[in-house]
């Protein structure tokens, strides 16, 4: 991204550079959380999140794939309820020691799990809402639908890793 950022400048294309410079931080954040706050990510988490941001960074705002492919977005929402629901996990992991996890029923692990994926793409669609609103932008481009069809992806991402997580309680 840095090389993009350095040709898109160079060649005065506005947007791109701005996105460029978006990916650049959002893809030093995992580093700074482990150099500043001793978080240290779980690599399938970091590896969800790296294609996360390729995806809607490069492929989806710099490729154009957000417009040429209709379900991109929707793909992307799943992804990140599945990324989402991994953070949970890790974060549970993070917070309760063994004995308590083992007082878990899967059931709980279900609930809690994709409740955190779809509050995750609850949050995203209120940032998504008010920067609409604040500065006259359009990224909930299909209104309703494209905000339930963005919670629904949420929420199947969620569900896929729920489901997973579940299992692997019972055994």
């Amino acid at each position: 991204m840095a090389i993009l950022f350095l040709v898109y400048f160079a060649q005065n294309h506005t947007q791109h550079y701005q996105i460029a410079i978006g990916a650049i931080v959002c893809g030093a954040i995992p580093f700074l959380l482990e150099r500043f706050a001793k978080i240290r990510f779980h690599y399938l988490i970091i590896t969800l999140y790296f294609t996360f941001l390729f995806g809607s960074q490069f492929l989806g705002s710099m490729m154009g794939f957000y417009d040429s492919i209709s379900w991109w977005d929707t793909f992307l929402h799943c992804i990140s309820g599945i990324l989402i629901a991994c953070i949970a996990l890790d974060l549970l992991e993070r917070l309760t020691n063994k004995g308590a996890r083992k007082g878990m029923t899967s059931w709980f692990i279900f609930i809690y799990v994709l409740s955190v994926a779809v509050l995750g793409g609850v949050l995203w669609e209120i940032y998504e809402f008010s920067v609409d609103q604040l500065f006259g932008t359009t990224t909930q481009g299909g209104g309703n639908v494209d905000t339930m069809t963005d919670l629904i992806a949420d929420s199947v991402g969620g569900i896929i890793v729920a489901i997973i997580a579940a299992f692997f309680r019972r055994k």
